[in-house]
């Protein structure tokens, strides 16, 4: 059981990495077009903009909770 629920953490971890490039891709994909002027709606870069700031840091307030924890771990006198 607890390899699985190393598995899942592990896939759940590699999905949400997977997410956050496609937003932050699709994010870069529009400031591109607006720097060409093909940016057809400003909305659409801002949503995307926003998502992908939202979710880096919300990656790295997971991966300093990790690291945390790993340390008090660590610490710990078995």
């Amino acid at each position: 059981a607890e390899s699985n629920a190393g598995s899942s953490f592990a896939d759940m971890v590699m999905r949400a990495m997977d997410r956050l490039n496609t937003v932050q891709n699709t994010a870069d994909t529009y400031a591109a077009q607006a720097a060409t002027g093909q940016l057809r709606s400003v909305e659409d870069y801002m949503a995307a903009a926003t998502e992908s700031q939202l979710m880096t840091q919300l990656t790295v307030a997971v991966r300093n909770k990790a690291l945390e924890a790993y340390n008090e771990i660590i610490r710990m006198v078995v």
